[in-house]
């Protein structure tokens, strides 16, 4: 019995001593599993994140901070893109910035008529080829006929033909019917409780409703808040034109997605939500049907009307082609009977346009040549400047 309870003894130990082992292991990872229950991964530091683990902390989505697409891979959101809005040209200097591009279109007018002027001997028959380069020029007869009478005075009075004096008379004599006294300013200035209201009116084909996107650059780069109407809503995409050239600068655009929606409706609205929104401007691109059209005049002078409902109308802009000639001085006309044009926008003056015409414009209506387009660039419309066109012409 001895050695048989030896046994039982021995046995019996070992089985304390395993249990307890095994007791102790069960303990510890237990304990060390508890650890890692408990810990708040939202408060752990990247330091403190074991190697091989991916942090993702919870974020409100669009945060923009970095984000756990799966895969054990943190992706960060790419920030979402801001908008580039183009800062234009200031007007100050865009005539005399383009002033040769617009030299190389009316220099050969100036020319040829330094050349007729230059020679000596100047009889009936150089006189009669002065006249007609003047009216090639479409100055107009009115205008060719006083030019001439003083030329021919002056080179008769004088009596020399030299060409650095000839030069001088014409550029004088050009300036005089160009008339640099005219008030070539735009009224875009808010007037009390109203923003300044600007109408373009114009045919289509002229260059309207791009005149109006560029107006409005040459407007923001004279830090004016600006708003677009476009009431012209007879024209395919019209609307779309010009809300692409506002978005480009910043100024929004009022417009109807109804094709064909009433355009004194839309001019209304322009206005009123730029008195609502307290802008400087108010720029409404209007219908440009063939002015032919009765119900085109009639259509302007009730948007006119309409608007002035909410705030006054400043400027009444004319768009004109000018290589049109003289198509585009009765267009002119005719738009000047229905509405009070306050100034003209020469368009296309960098092809072969005839210089001419500002003056011949400007006696017709009685309104002055205020901006002049230089180019299909976004900023080659500028103010115009009766010395620099005048000097740009004789050169």
């Amino acid at each position: 019995m001895g050695p048989i309870n030896e046994l039982w003894e021995i046995l019996t130990l070992v089985t304390v001593v395993v249990l307890g082992g095994l007791a102790l292991l069960v303990a510890l990872v237990r304990g060390r599993g508890g650890d890692t229950a408990t810990l708040d991964r939202d408060r752990r530091s990247p330091d403190a994140a074991p190697e091989g683990d991916v942090l993702v902390e919870d974020r409100p989505a669009g945060s923009g901070e970095v984000d756990n697409r799966g895969g054990g891979v943190a992706v960060e959101e790419p920030p979402a893109p801001t908008p580039t809005l183009e800062r234009p040209d200031s007007a100050r200097g865009r005539l005399q910035r383009l002033r040769a591009r617009l030299a190389r279109s009316n220099n050969a007018i100036g020319q040829a008529l330094l050349s007729l002027l230059s020679r000596g001997g100047l009889d009936e028959q150089a006189w009669e080829d002065v006249e007609d380069t003047l009216l090639a020029s479409d100055l107009g007869v009115e205008a060719t006929q006083e030019l001439v009478a003083s030329l021919r005075t002056q080179v008769k009075v004088d009596g020399t033909t030299d060409a650095a004096q000839v030069k001088q008379w014409l550029h004088d004599d050009l300036l005089r019917l160009v008339d640099p006294t005219l008030d070539r300013r735009i009224r875009a200035s808010r007037e009390g409780e109203h923003p300044a209201v600007i109408l373009v009116v114009g045919v289509n084909g002229t260059g309207k409703t791009t005149t109006v996107g560029k107006l409005g650059r040459v407007l923001v780069a004279e830090d004016k808040d600006v708003l677009f109407g476009a009431a012209d809503t007879f024209r395919a995409a019209a609307a779309d034109q010009l809300q692409t050239w506002g978005e480009r600068v910043g100024v929004p655009t009022v417009r109807s997605h109804a094709e064909g929606a009433d355009p004194a409706s839309v001019a209304y609205d322009a206005v009123k939500g730029g008195v609502e929104a307290e802008v400087d401007v108010v720029l409404i691109d209007t219908a440009g049907r063939l002015h032919t059209k009765r119900g085109l005049m009639d259509e302007l002078g009730k948007i006119k009307r309409v608007v002035e409902k909410v705030a006054p109308v400043g400027e009444v802009l004319l768009v004109l082609d000018a290589t049109t000639g003289q198509n585009g001085m009765r267009q002119a006309e005719e738009f000047a009977r229905e509405v009070a044009i306050t100034g003209i926008v020469l368009t296309k003056m960098d092809g072969t346009a005839k210089g001419g015409i500002v003056v011949n414009v400007q006696r017709k209506l009685g309104v002055p040549v205020k901006l002049i387009g230089l180019g299909e660039g976004p900023d080659d419309l500028a103010p115009f400047d009766a010395e620099a066109f005048v000097s740009a012409i004789v050169g």
